[in-house]
């Protein structure tokens, strides 16, 4: 098969170097989001994915309102083996977003998966941003990397603890990225962005609030892994877009940043105001937490704000409204035919 959909038009890639923007992970539930911000805003917008992991008709949806635009171009590819740096070329940042996710796929033959796309991939393309002139690079990282939270919000000063090889290779590329940054002579700049439990409209259909809306929406119970109480701090896919876009040009050199809310909640509350929203209690069942699964994550946010300007806008229950009315509006045309 071949990868590549389209090939590098260098003269038009040259242009206004300054607008010239890359997203990899661009067909996904974060990527999708801020690739269609970042062209609201006047950027140019080159999205890399390999297109895999999703249904298609995912793909499709999460695309479709970037690919109508005139200033966004798709390559298909993994970034293992395509060319980056004809792509790189004029670019100014790198928001790169693209990665194996899941805690629980991530045990047993899967994990070369995750090393390759998680960490192989990672190191491929910071080499190739710092060859190509690239000024900022934005890494997604996860609160995964810290483990289970439960003595207080985590600062980025917290001891590293991942608890799955998930969150080791993610942990594993944030600080593949930094070392890139620090490297002799380099002269770009790194962003690496942990977080908290994003959720919103996109989010993937394997996660607990996805989950959750689809209990509410069908009538058919969730099982819960666990005993419910455990907690999460939920951050809504608006504030993670915002995050990196004020990462874009904020005043760091090699920087690691949590991305959430400062506000952590119980499965179980999650739950009641789903039904709350839904108008009808959502129907659970409990089973055993799983390997890698983490007690409490509770994100400090106050070297965001401090660094990059960040303060999260939008409140549980208004995103879960948001997602509830999204999921509703679009649950049918998702299923797969």
């Amino acid at each position: 098969m071949d990868r590549m959909q389209v090939k590098p038009d260098d003269g038009s890639l040259m242009a206004q170097p300054d607008r010239q923007v890359v997203v990899t992970g661009v067909a996904g539930f974060i990527g999708s989001h801020l690739a269609r911000e970042l062209l609201n805003l006047g950027y140019r917008v080159l999205g890399i994915d390999y297109l895999a992991g999703h249904p298609q008709v995912v793909i499709e949806r999460n695309l479709a309102p970037n690919k109508i635009d005139k200033s966004f171009t798709l390559v298909r590819g993994d970034l293992t083996e395509v060319s980056l740096i004809p792509w790189f070329q004029g670019v100014d940042t790198i928001f790169h977003l693209a990665a194996c996710p899941g805690v629980r796929g991530s045990w047993g033959k899967d994990f070369a998966r995750y090393v390759s796309s998680n960490i192989l991939a990672t190191h491929l393309l910071m080499d190739a941003a710092i060859r190509s002139g690239v000024r900022r690079v934005v890494v997604s990282s996860s609160s995964s990397i810290y483990g289970g939270a439960s003595c207080g919000p985590v600062t980025e000063t917290n001891l590293p603890a991942p608890l799955s090889p998930y969150g080791v290779t993610k942990l594993a590329a944030e600080q593949l990225a930094l070392a890139h940054a620090r490297r002799a002579g380099s002269q770009m700049t790194v962003v690496a962005l942990r977080y908290f439990t994003v959720y919103g409209p996109r989010q993937r259909e394997d996660m607990l609030i996805s989950r959750l809306i689809t209990s509410a929406l069908t009538k058919k119970p969730i099982t819960i892994l666990g005993d419910g109480r455990q907690r999460r701090d939920f951050t809504f896919v608006e504030d993670a877009v915002r995050a990196n876009l004020m990462a874009m040009h904020a005043d760091v050199e090699a920087e690691v940043i949590n991305i959430g809310t400062g506000v952590t909640t119980p499965v179980l509350e999650v739950a009641e105001i789903v039904g709350d929203i839904a108008g009808m209690a959502v129907p659970l069942k409990f089973g055993q937490r799983q390997a890698g699964d983490v007690r409490d994550t509770h994100a400090d946010v106050s070297l965001a704000r401090a660094k990059i300007g960040y303060l999260p806008t939008v409140d549980l229950r208004s995103g879960l409204k948001v997602q509830f009315e999204w999921a509703r509006a679009n649950k049918l045309a998702d299923r797969p035919t």
